[in-house]
């Protein structure tokens, strides 16, 4: 068998929580939360630094605050919350496979997680421990995509790997439209001028703005994060311009 060789040294992974939900309506499926584990290990014992973010839905999404007759802020700050439980799920289920974490998160709780300091998580990294960054940005109306760009950058972060519940981006919603087209290659300019929802608007403009490469995959096929770092195409590449 020939000898996996990462082609990156650092990268951002991120989660959307709807990923760790599987066939569930809520919560953490406890199967794939032991499969998604096992995934980054083998990435993690490849000896790529990696940072990851993950997002809450699976919980709570600030998005619904007018369905629950809650102001956006009050929403958002539910949702911070939400990706913490994600975050400490995460954490728990890579420890008991031998790797090292840590969960930093931008809103203070101390008594549950580090405080996020960028050349405390840089120092993470080299140590080869996971870092797991909690709680967004901080701040309400930005989504876990904008903190996984931001993060990705401020970590110099290779390339952000997003891992969702589809092959990669279509030109429509490939659970709505059996039809729908799956785009190998963008460039950031087509996402933002076809309006994809792939990732928010300020997370693309971020990547772009950095030149920060972007894979979207399916989480679910077992060795994609694997390939993704080994340079085999899976998924959509969002880089460049037109």
């Amino acid at each position: 068998m020939n000898e996996i060789r990462p082609c990156y040294k650092r990268i951002l992974l991120k989660l959307s929580g709807e990923a760790l939900m599987g066939d569930q309506n809520f919560g953490i499926d406890p199967a794939v939360l032991k499969t998604v584990a096992t995934e980054i290990s083998k990435v993690h014992n490849l000896g790529v630094e990696m940072g990851i973010v993950v997002g809450g839905g699976n919980i709570f999404r600030g998005l619904h605050a007018a369905s629950y007759g809650f102001g956006r802020v009050t929403a958002d700050h539910m949702g911070m919350l939400a990706t913490i439980i994600n975050a400490l799920a995460l954490a728990e289920a890579l420890q008991r496979l031998d790797c090292q974490t840590r969960i930093m998160t931008a809103v203070d709780m101390s008594k549950i997680a580090e405080p996020y300091v960028r050349e405390r998580a840089m120092s993470h990294l080299r140590k080869n421990r996971l870092v797991l960054f909690g709680a967004g940005t901080g701040n309400p109306f930005f989504t876990t995509d904008t903190a996984a760009a931001l993060r990705a950058i401020e970590i110099n972060a290779q390339i952000l790997l997003k891992g969702t519940k589809v092959d990669g981006v279509y030109d429509a919603d490939p659970e709505k439209y059996p039809s729908a087209v799956p785009f190998a290659e963008l460039t950031y300019s087509e996402v933002l001028r076809r309006n994809l929802k792939v990732m928010d608007l300020t997370a693309i403009s971020l990547a772009m703005d950095q030149n920060l490469p972007i894979v979207v995959f399916n989480i679910k096929n077992e060795g994609n994060i694997v390939n993704a770092v080994s340079g085999t195409r899976v998924g959509t590449l969002i880089r460049g311009v037109d």
